[in-house]
Parts: structure tokens; sequence; C-alpha cells
């Protein structure tokens, strides 16, 4: 077990659910894709909802769907009354790897079984789950609004990538300690603005990969970040 899956693991067993969130699963492209629902309290079925597709770090497993739910996602989303999709990777395979392949469809399906705000949705991931956030988002723009990367961005980026996304909210987290990542998020950041592109970056001062300022109550600014839509 590496470093990452430790910090993350222990902080996922720290943090508090408030709720259930549901277990699915569904069959894409031949494989079987489990994932979690986080329905805001109260829900009602016939109500439309803000919604967040949010990716796990790491091996993108179950265990780190769950990492990445109750650090980031949960508590929150059902106190603001959001909607939020956490895919585990199919067969071990990266959501910007082979794991890719079962996209679109699997935005379609949440679509036809979600009532879902504006018929659009917020993409987000933490480290290999921003990658795939930024990836994702790249080739399927029509179904996105805003994109956060806690750690993340849009890597092996080509003009046509980039004006996929020129469009979206663009939030990035970058830890101060985390100096790769946050080196080549704050250059990414730069450029696209260069491209009149919207996006906010902060680098999350003492903070390493892992980054408690955005877990549990720190969880809080992801979504004024989404709230706040292209804002500085």
């Amino acid at each position: 077990m590496n470093n990452f899956t430790r910090a993350a693991l222990a902080l996922a067993a720290a943090a508090v659910v408030h709720a259930k969130a549901y277990d699915k699963s569904i069959e894409i492209a031949g494989v079987t894709v489990h994932y979690k629902v986080v329905l805001p309290t109260g829900y009602d079925a016939a109500k439309a909802y803000p919604a967040i597709l949010a990716f796990p770090p790491g091996g993108q497993g179950q265990d780190m769907v769950m990492t990445t739910l109750t650090r980031n996602w949960q508590p929150e989303a059902e106190r603001r009354g959001y909607l939020v999709f956490i895919p585990a990777a199919p067969g071990g395979q990266l959501f910007f790897e082979g794991g890719a392949k079962v996209f679109p469809e699997f935005i379609d399906r949440m679509l036809a079984e979600y009532k879902i705000k504006d018929g659009k949705l917020h993409i987000a991931g933490m480290s290999n789950g921003g990658l795939s956030a930024f990836y994702i988002a790249a080739r399927y723009p029509r179904y996105f609004l805003s994109i956060t990367g806690l750690p993340g961005y849009l890597d092996d980026a080509t003009p046509q990538l980039e004006k996929a996304i020129a469009n979206m909210c663009i939030n990035m987290h970058a830890g101060e300690l985390d100096t790769g990542w946050a080196q080549a998020m704050t250059d990414q950041a730069a450029q696209f603005r260069k491209q009149g592109m919207k996006v906010r970056i902060t680098i999350e001062k003492g903070e390493g990969h892992v980054m408690s300022t955005l877990a549990g109550p720190g969880a809080a600014r992801l979504f004024d970040d989404i709230e706040s839509g292209c804002g500085k």
C-alpha cells in the first residue's frame, strides 16, 4: 500500500458519513460499473437537482470511491441539495485510460434515471480522479458546466481538447508541498487564462498531495466554487 493510499484511507476512516450513500451497478460496454449515488436530504424524484460526477483517486477502486465520498462530497451535497455520482474504475482500468470506454453512456444513464438541473453536470476529481475529470470533460463537453481538480489538470493537452473545455468554469486546487502537480497546474492555468478561459486556482498552504483543507468542513469550498460559477 503506497503512502497516498494509507493517508487517504486514514482520513476516510476518520470522516463521518451523515446518511446512506446508495451502492449501485450497471453494465456498460461489456463491463460492470459499480458506483455510489448521494441523494440530497429530502430527495424528491420529481424535482431537478444540480449534479456532480466525481472521480476517485489512486487506483480508482471502490475503496477510493469511499475515500472521496466521505472526505469531499457526501455531507455537503446532502445539505446543499446535490446529486453526486462516484463510479469505480471498471476492471481496474483508470478512467483516463481503458475505463473511459464507459463514457458517455454512464452519463446518459444517470440523466435518464435522475432529473438533473439544466441537463448538465459538474465534473470533479481527486488526483487520478482529477486527471479523469479533465479527460472526460474535454472529450464530452456537452455534458458539463464546470471542472474541478483537487488536484487535477488536462494532461497531454492539445488545442482541440483545450477548445472543448473553453466555455466551462475551471477550478484547480494543489498542495503547496506537492510541487510537481502545483507547478503543472499553475502553468496550465496561466496558459488557459491567456486564451481567455475562466480559471480559478488555489495553492493550499502547507498541504501535500492529499489536501486536508478541502476535506470535512473544508469541502464546502468545493461547492462554493461550483456555485460561484466562473467568478474570480
